[in-house]
């Protein structure tokens, strides 16, 4: 039987305005260009895995307005399976996003149909859920769907790689049923209560293993472009470089990573390799505009890979 990989999450349609920098509160500024791509922390690790070769599929939700119709038809278009994905009498998400000449972003996001998603959608769906190989999701739909999905997971023995964010605590029970956690830094702070800040190498360790404590099977921190930290159940720890490159947009870095880390894991490659890999894709991400269309295939990413030498060392990574 083919390894699904499953994501349950959000749907979004993207406004992105590029600046030539973050405006402060309260200050106006003149942009620079104005576009929409499709997108959404769902969708976009969905569509990321699918570029990658990947079979997918995904529960979700879309409005019955013009923007669910093409959201589902981009999906579509790389292969994403979108039976799981229903209509509901409301507005689709969207998420209003300011770019920075330098890659940097501010989001604002309103869920529509996503904020729909609920537990009794993923029993109506068990089929597909029971037929998946790894689990991707985010916190993009209420979080007792997330809590459900998780039960789910753990009954019927499928890895559920949990994406915490936007960035909120987590009860434990949801936490102990997680498999796979890959926090960013801004993301790690808020689970451990700790002000957002970028953690420095010394700090690395130190809040994956509390993070560990909390009963997750394993832990990723999503460095951006210093790599990730891996702490593994197995006692495995190790840091794994990014790539130089010169972003354009870090909108959809994160989701990169993890549809090309749940992309290697489902083929049966370790940890490690599943990291590097996915820190390839991220990287390759960022040198585009937009969410979805700035994902690489298969071929791209290796090409990149092929490239490029790791040119990130411990001592840059105290360097910040």
């Amino acid at each position: 039987m083919t390894k699904r990989l499953l994501v349950v999450g959000s749907i979004n349609l993207d406004l992105v305005a590029v600046a030539p920098r973050i405006p402060h509160a309260g200050e106006t500024i003149s942009g620079l260009s104005f576009n929409t791509f499709p997108g959404g922390k769902g969708a976009n690790q969905a569509y990321a895995a699918a570029r990658l070769g990947t079979s997918v599929s995904m529960i979700g939700k879309l409005g019955n307005d013009p923007f669910g119709a093409e959201l589902r038809t981009n999906l579509e278009s790389v292969g994403v399976d979108t039976s799981a994905v229903e209509v509901v009498p409301t507005s689709s998400g969207i998420a209003q996003i300011t770019t920075a000449a330098n890659g940097e972003n501010v989001i604002v996001v309103v869920a529509g149909a996503n904020g729909r998603v609920s537990p009794a959608d993923l029993d109506r769906h068990l089929d597909v859920i029971c037929n998946s190989s790894i689990i991707l999701a985010q916190l993009e739909i209420p979080l007792e769907t997330v809590v459900h999905l998780a039960r789910l997971a753990g009954r019927h023995r499928i890895p559920l790689v949990l994406d915490p964010a936007p960035a909120q605590p987590l009860p434990v029970s949801l936490l102990r049923s997680v498999e796979w956690l890959t926090p960013n830094e801004t993301e790690a702070c808020t689970l451990l209560g700790l002000s957002a800040k970028e953690l420095t190498l010394d700090k690395l360790e130190e809040s994956a293993e509390l993070l560990l404590r909390t009963g997750c099977g394993n832990v990723i921190l999503k460095l951006g472009h210093r790599g990730c930290y891996l702490a593994l159940a197995n006692g495995i720890r190790a840091l794994v470089p990014g790539y130089q490159v010169k972003a354009v947009d870090t909108t959809a870095a994160g989701d990169a990573f993890n549809g090309a880390f749940a992309s290697s894991m489902i083929q049966g490659n370790d940890p490690l390799s599943s990291a590097r890999w996915a820190c390839a894709v991220a990287a390759l991400s960022v040198t585009r505009p937009g969410a979805q269309p700035s994902m690489p295939t298969r071929s791209e990413a290796q090409e990149f890979l092929d490239s490029r030498q790791e040119v990130q060392t411990t001592d840059q990574l105290k360097k910040g």
